[in-house]
């Protein structure tokens, strides 16, 4: 039969299905840590060079995989594929495990694990040790669920494999009564499926044992009558009809026994062509489950890569709404300046943060600063002469300052003639993100203060010509004197 292989080979099936966890540290040099769901080690392996395909293959080897661990954090994106191919859960650190952690869980699980020296395992290289590391740290962060698991299956006298069905069950997200409760369901199942199959064939085993030794019984009897009866014949020569006819007799009955044999091999094909076709049935249904859980995998897979795409689109839609909001303010801002620019009453003040060539160039950016615009200087800490120069380049009419400016920057506007109103002397109204400022009273404190810069200069300017005039005295009386 064609699916009787599946019934050959036992230990590999029940291996395939075992549960375990892989510790992967990937790079050019592979590591490859597999341990059961008892913290057994059952392979610690390293490869150079190798393809995706011969990893899984390897792995699915030991058995089916409910944890596939790593080392670092975040999960590095060649872990979360081989993890989506082999349909495992990953886990990974909080941070980073450090080279002294990694050694010490490897050195403690080796000691306590390794009793038979003989047979003492040690990883042959950094990708081996990490790999172990990252499948021990697992197994700890799960064990007193496994232990919780073996006491109630120990309770209720289940197998080892169901046991190692019921842990791979409970990590993907099955409570513990859920899952012995499903095992039981399956065991139960498989308990009557297999009595009933032991019926069948002792039924077929019967029969064909009884049908044989009628046969056998019946050519024995005919090779007995028949050597009786030829013996009989020499004893009497004149009884060959006699003889004839009742070996005629005894070959009619061998051919009804042929024709018999015949009919119940006829019925026992029947009976192939019917198993042929269940198991034909029982290899579609596989197909289709099999196919079925193919496409959960891609459905969970594509879902996955849909739901990472809606994530982008609401960031980067709450990002726009939120660069909207700030455009329309900014919009609305200038909207009210431009408004105000045009009053008679009123002047809008500019807004400067910082007293630096990059606040200056924000606040460019922000309000399009340009030539009589009034400025705010909110903070002048940090400001020179270079900061006041890019300031007067703009063309403004008038800074107002929240506080004293340095002596360079102040002589600098004062030298081109660009007022400094400090806040204190001018009545300032906010709106939204600017203020305004009473056009008469600037224009007052504008003509003030030129008026004192003016008084400035002339007093330094007689001073300087009364200074001359000294100068050019001491230089007659020393020539007179001479």
């Amino acid at each position: 039969m064609k699916g009787s292989d599946l019934f050959l080979k036992p230990e590999r099936t029940h291996k395939s299905h075992r549960g375990i966890i892989v510790g992967f540290d990937p790079g050019l040099t592979v590591g490859i840590a597999i341990l059961d769901l008892k913290g057994n080690l059952i392979s610690l392996k390293s490869f150079k060079k190798i393809r995706k395909s011969e990893i899984i293959s390897h792995i699915i080897d030991y058995g089916r995989t409910v944890l596939l661990a790593t080392d670092v954090c975040p999960t590095p994106k060649t872990v979360r594929k081989l993890a989506s191919s082999l349909n495992s859960k990953i886990w990974s650190p909080y941070r980073n495990m450090s080279v002294e952690s990694k050694i010490d869980i490897v050195d403690s699980y080796l000691q306590n694990n390794n009793k038979d020296k003989t047979s003492f395992v040690l990883p042959q290289n950094a990708h081996e040790r990490d790999a172990l590391a990252a499948a021990v740290k697992t197994y700890r962060d799960h064990i007193n669920k496994f232990r919780q698991i073996e006491k109630r299956a120990e309770k209720a006298k289940l197998t080892e494999s169901a046991v190692d069905a019921i842990k791979a069950m409970v990590i993907n997200g099955t409570s513990i009564s859920n899952a012995i409760e499903q095992i039981n369901d399956i065991i139960k199942a498989d308990s009557i499926s297999t009595e009933s199959d032991k019926n069948l064939n002792t039924t077929h085993e019967s029969e064909l044992e009884i049908q044989s030794q009628e046969i056998e019984e019946q050519v024995n009897e005919t090779i007995i009558t028949g050597s009786n009866e030829i013996k009989e014949a020499d004893d009497k020569p004149n009884s060959n009809e006699i003889i004839i006819s009742k070996l005629k007799h005894k070959l009619n009955l061998q051919q009804n026994y042929i024709d018999n044999l015949k009919h119940k091999n006829n019925l026992l094909e029947e009976h192939i062509v019917v198993y042929r076709a269940e198991i034909s049935k029982l290899q579609s249904k596989v197909d289709k489950l099999h196919y079925s859980y193919t496409r959960k995998i891609l459905q969970k897979k594509e879902l996955a890569s849909k739901l990472a795409i809606i994530k982008r689109l609401q960031e980067k839609y709450i990002d726009e709404k939120a660069r909207r909001s700030e455009l329309e303010q900014k919009f609305r801002s200038k909207k009210d300046i431009k408004a105000l620019e045009l009053s008679e009453n009123a002047v809008p003040v500019k807004i400067i943060e910082s007293f630096t060539k990059e606040g200056i160039r924000e606040a460019c950016d922000r309000w399009k600063i340009k030539r009589d615009d009034v400025v705010l200087l909110k903070n002048s800490e940090g400001g020179g002469s270079q900061t006041a120069s890019m300031i007067i380049n703009l063309g403004v009419k008038t800074v107002i300052t929240m506080d004293k400016i340095s002596d360079p920057a102040e002589n600098i506007f004062e030298k081109n003639m660009i007022p400094l109103i400090p806040a204190s002397s001018v009545e300032m109204t906010s709106m939204s993100e600017f203020y305004i400022v009473n056009s008469k009273a600037l224009k007052r404190e504008i003509k003030r203060w030129i008026k004192e810069v003016n008084n400035q200069k002339k007093k330094e300017d007689k001073k300087k010509l009364l200074k001359l005039v000294d100068e050019y005295r001491a230089q007659r009386k020393r020539s007179t004197d001479q």
